[in-house]
Order: structure tokens, then sequence, then C-alpha cells
């Protein structure tokens, strides 16, 4: 009888101890019924009823519904992105037009004495 007793014991430690620590690293998002910290205290102030109670009620199920996970994208990989960089709004004879313009007031042979381009 001792050694039933004894094995009993060791089995509801165990059973204690393992609810104790899924309780602790269970996802919040996924318990049920009651604030995860209270599901710790059930289980730890009773300590085989709790357990079982936290296994039957507390503990949530995985979602069989296939759930949606977003990830972040490089620009280098977004084709919105990408297609903004060849819809640009500057045209070859706009580039040619500005670099003529910038070309013209960097020119060495209009500066004045004082440093200033004649305008």
């Amino acid at each position: 009888m001792a050694r039933l007793l004894v094995g009993l014991v060791a089995v509801a430690v165990a059973f204690y101890v393992y609810a104790l620590v899924d309780c602790i690293l269970f996802a919040r998002t996924r318990v049920r019924g009651l604030p995860k910290v209270a599901w710790v205290f059930i289980v730890l102030l009773f300590p085989v009823v709790g357990g079982i109670l936290w296994f039957l009620i507390g503990r949530g199920r995985k979602s069989s519904k296939r759930q949606v996970q977003y990830r972040t994208v490089g620009p280098d990989d977004d084709p919105e992105f990408l297609g903004a960089l060849r819809a640009d709004p500057v045209s070859e004879a706009q580039l040619r037009e500005l670099e003529q313009q910038f070309a013209e007031n960097d020119d060495p042979d209009k500066r004045t004495d004082n440093g200033r381009t004649e305008r």
C-alpha cells in the first residue's frame, strides 16, 4: 500500500510541475476563461485540481483555421515600389535640360573676381 501511495504522489508531483510549467510558458493570446496570471495562481494553489482545470478549460487549442502571417517586404522585393520607380515623372529630355542649366551655372568662364556668377 505504501508503494502505491508513493507512486501516486510521484505522479501527482510530476503532473503538478508539468501543468505549472505549461501554464507559465503558454502563449498569453491562447489562454481561455481567465487571465494567464489567474491560471498560474489556480495551478499553484490547487495542485492536481488546478492542473486538471488548466488543461480542460484554460489551455486553448491551436486554431484549425490557417492564420495569415504577415512578413516585411524590402523595397527591392515590393512590386508597387518598383512600379513607382519605373513611372518616374522626369523624362530624359528634362534631365538633359537640367544638366545643361547646372553646367551653365558652374561654368568657370562666367565667374567674376569675387567668385559669383554673372547673370
